[in-house]
């Protein structure tokens, strides 16, 4: 069985972008070589990349071109990925396919044999992963920095959803990598 798990980076005060889409400015703040490092180690653990239709479109603009970076450019480029959206008909960035039901595409693919499932950044499709109870676990970098405004990373839930602490690492930037699995009801 494959794992689904969340990754992303957040503000201290909850935020994965700005009040506008794409202001991502502060990644900069946590970025070095233990997050490159990181990144870089996707690559060998995950098989499958899946974004929202808003992440998608960002990733898609941006990889293909990415200047530097060229492990994880070239890890983002190659990786199968699925692009979720009940808009889109086709997607152009390499070895892509557009699915319109996440939970039950996620669901399937889940069981079948391969390496971790990624869903990168696509805060709407990991609320939905997360309220489906598809997500095995959720990695987050904190960090060091309180943004005051924009769109929060966990949506409003109905109750809420115990997280055990799988491990935790400092970087020398300040920012945090914590990973968390959710905890099932008995």
């Amino acid at each position: 069985m494959r794992k689904l798990v969340v990754w992303n980076l957040m503000t201290l005060d909850g935020y994965f972008e700005g009040s506008k889409p794409w202001d991502i400015d502060f990644h900069n703040l946590a970025w070095g070589p233990e997050l490159e490092k990181y990144a870089e180690q996707f690559g060998e653990e995950g098989d499958l990349l899946v974004f929202g239709r808003k992440t998608y479109e960002g990733m898609a603009a941006y990889w293909p071109t990415a200047e530097n970076e060229d492990k994880i450019k070239a890890y983002m480029n190659g990786i199968a990925k699925l692009a979720v959206s009940r808009t889109m008909e086709k997607a152009d960035w390499n070895n892509t396919r557009v699915v319109s039901d996440p939970v039950s595409e996620l669901g399937k693919l889940k069981r079948e044999d391969g390496k971790t499932i990624f869903i990168f950044g696509s805060a709407e499709l990991v609320d939905t992963m997360l309220k489906a109870g598809l997500v095995d676990e959720i990695r987050i970098c904190l960090v060091p920095v309180i943004l005051g405004g924009g769109n929060p990373h966990f949506k409003p839930a109905a109750g809420q959803q115990p997280l055990k602490l799988l491990d935790s690492s400092v970087t020398k930037s300040g920012a945090v990598i914590l990973r968390y699995q959710p905890v099932r009801a008995a």
